[in-house]
């Protein structure tokens, strides 16, 4: 029988036009071997409510947010918790048998503050990697070095004690990354983001090259509106764009060598991928600095249909 944490869990999941992903991952919720006290669905202005998937699950509560964007939809999710700690997972992702289990032992500890967790691919035939499964397996989601390297983790796999979020404050909206955003807040905050590898998710890749183009898109309008603001930013991005277009080349010891995939057909799919999105990447930033396009452009673009 499922177990109840010591301190009670709210999950916040903020879907948009993802009927199926969202029975998938309420399902995975419902099997964890451990239960969150509530889970809050912020539906964020599908074409359809998912009021009969919802209905599926017993302790599910459905609201609704029409600003876009998943920082407004966990923010109403928040306002309507109840729990002592918060788990936010994204839409499109299933949660590990143990990744409840993972985040309540680890918030045992009074120290524990903030909590990132192992993103890995969900594959649709492990016996045969698409490009993009792939590419994503080694490039994708890496929690693990964006706590250690650039002070955040994603929201898509972020648990979180109450007071804490209160303190650092809402997620933000479209206009910025918001998970690296609130992530940055939290440790100039003085909050230490922990790395839990065993509380894992499972997100699956992209179909089509297109979907990587757009999460690249406003990527890279985040990064070009923030570097305007700092001293040497713009010139700074300027020599990242040259950089970025070489940059395949001194990616291959990592692509050999790293643990998440294996076989040389998989590893030749990875780095045919990587250099694609690389050189698509230096041809929209260098779109950036020549101002031929504007970081309002591609941040404003959200998936309405």
């Amino acid at each position: 029988m499922p177990a109840s944490p010591a301190l009670p869990i709210s999950v916040v999941h903020p879907p948009l036009n993802q009927p199926d992903f969202l029975a998938q991952c309420l399902q995975s919720l419902q099997a964890g071997a451990v239960q969150p006290a509530q889970i809050i669905v912020v539906d964020n202005g599908s074409a359809q409510m998912p009021e009969a998937i919802c209905a599926q699950f017993e302790g599910v509560r459905l609201l609704r947010e029409d600003t876009p964007g998943p920082g407004p939809a966990r923010n109403l999710g928040v306002a309507h918790s109840s729990g002592e700690v918060l788990a936010f997972i994204d839409a499109d992702c299933l949660a590990d048998l143990g990744w409840l289990a993972a985040a309540a032992e680890q918030m045992a500890d009074p120290e524990a503050q903030v909590l990132g967790g192992d993103v890995r691919i969900a594959y649709t035939d492990p016996a045969r990697l698409t490009a993009l499964e792939a590419y994503e397996s080694i490039y994708a989601y890496r929690m693990d070095r964006y706590i250690a390297r650039e002070g955040f983790t994603g929201t898509g796999n972020l648990v979180v004690r109450r007071r804490v979020l209160e303190d650092v404050g809402p997620f933000a909206g479209l206009s910025v990354a918001e998970d690296r955003d609130w992530g940055r807040r939290a440790t100039a905050k003085g909050y230490a983001i922990r790395y839990v590898a065993g509380m894992k998710v499972y997100h699956p890749a992209r179909a089509r090259f297109d979907e990587l183009k757009q999460k690249w898109d406003r990527q890279m309008a985040h990064d070009f509106t923030d570097a305007q603001t700092r001293s040497g930013g713009r010139m700074k991005f300027a020599l990242k764009t040259l950089a970025m277009g070489v940059s395949p080349l001194a990616e291959v010891p990592r692509v050999l060598g790293s643990d998440r995939i294996e076989g040389a057909r998989n590893r030749a799919l990875a780095f045919g991928a990587l250099t694609r999105i690389r050189l698509y990447r230096a041809g929209r930033m260098a779109q950036l600095v020549t101002g031929a396009l504007a970081a309002d452009d591609l941040s404003g673009r959200w998936n309405r249909g």
